[in-house]
């Protein structure tokens, strides 16, 4: 089998490497010169991801990344693993899978196979990809085939990889979906085929609805106990002791990463093009986007009882990551934090062992900032230590030891003594 990935980023590289190492030959297009020259040097820019297939991949050719997109021709199956980011209003964005589907039509030829992967609204593949495709002048079904499977990458979890993470496949017909199911047999080990794309696409807006909507309860239960003076972090330990009927959410200083924060507007959005409300998931999203506003009026309370105004403090926000332990920042909250305190006028610096430099970001003006080490002399140079992202490799010992005044957005200086007043949950 000779595959073609389109994207070469958190998705589609871990994909790379699964069907490199199930055999396959391996053709990863991107449109940055910077990823396809690192990969060929064998050096693997996502720093979870470990990297001692690719150099021997690049050796003997069976992993070729490139940005010649006359080379389309060449797979026997496409995957598209771009992103689908939101515009300034809040809508879909389909510029990514649009011009990516483009340059594949232009290539197109008789036998091959395209799969949508990127995570999207319920009929994007029949009503967006396939009218490009068609326009090449074969027929879907017959001459080409299309298919949906949702990616379902979870950065930094050790339990589940790519190809033991179950495989979703829904078809625009049924070969399309039979040759989806078996391209992906070759790598997963358990493929769940579906009744068609739109089932397929639907499903991964629901598992991202489910986990968006259960945090807003929780961050709207933490604001609600915080007031009663009751621990909400306690209060899910207690709660998930049950073994049935439930499962445990945590509150955090905003939602992250490249799904959770943006399907649930792609569902509204499509409630809104058909005339439906969608009433309890925007709510959800008007709960969680309100997060990092209320981290921000903690900190500034927190300084004001030190008898500090946030203006000329300095803040240093301990994680940029959207979660612990991965060096993708995409969506993160802290971002929206930084802006935050920012406009308020703290002086911001951070500290994130996963990630050495702020990276530019579609949807924040980021700083110029570069990670300090986690030392008690940095700590002490701060009015706050921000604790924004829970990384196992800070030592919280030190960090509430050494910090003036600790606010924590994760409960990750549970158990820690210190004098009263230094730590404040948020």
């Amino acid at each position: 089998m000779h595959v073609g990935i389109m994207g070469l980023g958190y998705v589609g590289l871990p994909l790379v490497r699964a069907f490199v190492n199930c055999g396959a030959s391996v053709i990863g297009f991107d449109v940055d010169n910077r990823k396809v020259d690192s990969l060929i040097r064998g050096e693997c820019y996502i720093r979870h991801l470990e990297s001692s297939w690719l150099a021997p991949a690049i050796a003997n050719q069976s992993f070729q990344p490139t940005c010649n997109m006359d080379r389309l021709d060449e797979p026997d199956a496409i995957v598209i693993c771009v992103p689908t980011p939101l515009n300034a209003s809040r809508d879909p964005d389909m510029t990514y899978i649009e011009n990516t589907v483009k340059a594949i039509a232009k290539k197109l030829r008789l036998g091959q196979l395209v799969v949508l992967e990127s995570t999207t609204y319920p009929g994007t593949t029949r009503d967006v990809v396939k009218p490009i495709l068609d326009r090449s002048g074969l027929v879907c079904g017959s001459d080409y085939f299309l298919a949906f499977s949702p990616e379902r990458e979870d950065p930094g979890n050790s339990q589940f990889s790519t190809q033991t993470i179950p495989k979703v496949v829904g078809g625009i017909d049924l070969p399309s979906k039979l040759r989806a199911v078996e391209l992906y047999s070759i790598v997963m080990k358990h493929v769940v085929p579906v009744g068609s794309c739109e089932v397929a696409e639907a499903s991964k807006i629901l598992e991202n609805t489910y986990r968006s909507v259960n945090i807003a309860m929780v961050n709207e239960l933490k604001l609600l106990f915080m007031r009663l003076g009751i621990d909400i972090w306690e209060v899910i330990d207690a709660a998930k002791t049950k073994p049935f009927g439930f499962q445990a959410f945590y509150p955090g200083p905003g939602l992250g990463g490249h799904c959770i924060p943006i399907d649930p507007f792609y569902l509204t959005w499509l409630a809104r093009c058909h005339e439906m409300p969608t009433r309890f998931i925007e709510l959800a999203g008007e709960i969680n986007m309100s997060m990092p506003r209320f981290v921000v009026d903690r900190v500034a309370e927190a300084l004001n009882a030190m008898g500090k105004p946030v203006k000329g403090s300095h803040v240093g926000i301990l994680g940029v990551a959207y979660k612990k332990n991965i060096d993708d920042p995409r969506e993160s909250p802290s971002f929206k934090l930084m802006e935050l305190l920012s406009e308020r006028g703290a002086i911001l610096s951070y500290t994130d062992p996963h990630v050495p430099t702020l990276p530019k970001m579609r949807s924040y003006q980021v700083p110029a900032l570069s990670s300090h080490d986690i030392s008690a002399q940095y700590l002490q140079s701060l009015d706050c230590a921000l604790i924004a992202t829970d990384h196992s490799a800070f030592d919280y010992e030190l960090i509430v030891g050494e910090s003036k005044l600790v606010v924590d957005t994760r409960n990750a200086t549970l158990g820690i003594d210190a004098p009263d007043g230094r730590i404040w949950k948020a």
